[in-house]
């Protein structure tokens, strides 16, 4: 039978070799994430990934001359503290919220850090696993997973019968999503702003202005997202 010494050092050799998993692992899942150059790269994640499995491990082993200690209390906190590190990584800018996937890329890793922490290999490994491929497979460019991207354009033109219904018909909308009327002397200018899923170059553009002499200006208003 091996001595309480020789038990505590592979006990302590065993937790170590669990942080060791979890760097491991959260580094995997920040490899994806810095190819696609993300917030959150391969630092942040195995940071947390390793801090998580550290902290489970203190929280399940390092109370245990305590009879009252509660082993879930300090791992809880893991939950709520990864909280408020992704709500720093979310940023909500022109109308659109940036950093949400990360985020919670950055909340599922210390999940599996905490499943290295409490000795439960195989699932944090499986996880890190299944988070690597969900990524990589929702971020291919096909259809059932493209996100569809609207282009903004604004178009001046000049109206006298149904002007408003060709700019409709020529850049695939059913209505326009803002329009400013005005008069000229005699006529009826509009100001339209209209979005798009189709994107039209500056020589799609041209032609459509050649063709279309009552437009008086296209402005394509490009996102930088």
């Amino acid at each position: 039978m091996p001595s309480f010494e020789t038990q505590f050092m592979f006990d302590q050799l065993v937790y170590l070799g669990s942080i060791l998993l979890a760097v491991l692992l959260g580094f995997a899942i920040g490899c994806e994430r810095k190819i696609r150059f993300k917030e959150a790269g391969i630092r942040t994640h195995t940071i947390v990934c390793a801090g998580s499995a550290l902290i489970m491990i203190v929280s399940k082993y390092g109370f245990g001359d305590s009879v009252e200690a509660d082993a879930s209390r300090v791992a809880a906190q893991i939950v709520s503290g990864i909280g408020f590190l992704g709500a720093g990584m979310i940023i909500y800018r022109r109308q659109v919220v940036h950093g949400l996937t990360t985020a919670a890329g950055v909340w599922a890793t210390a999940g599996v850090g905490m499943a290295a922490g409490c000795g439960l290999y195989l699932v944090a490994i499986g996880a890190a696993v299944i988070i690597i491929l969900v990524q990589c497979i929702l971020h291919m460019n096909i259809r059932p997973f493209r996100a569809k991207i609207y282009l903004q354009i604004k178009v001046c033109f000049e109206q006298e019968s149904d002007e408003n219904k060709q700019i409709q018909e020529i850049f695939g909308v059913k209505r326009f999503i803002r329009v400013n009327v005005f008069k000229e002397g005699e006529k009826v200018i509009y100001n339209a702003t209209l979005n798009t899923e189709e994107e039209f170059s500056s020589t799609q553009i041209g032609k459509i202005m050649k063709e279309h002499p009552f437009i008086r200006s296209i402005e394509r208003c490009d996102d930088d997202r």
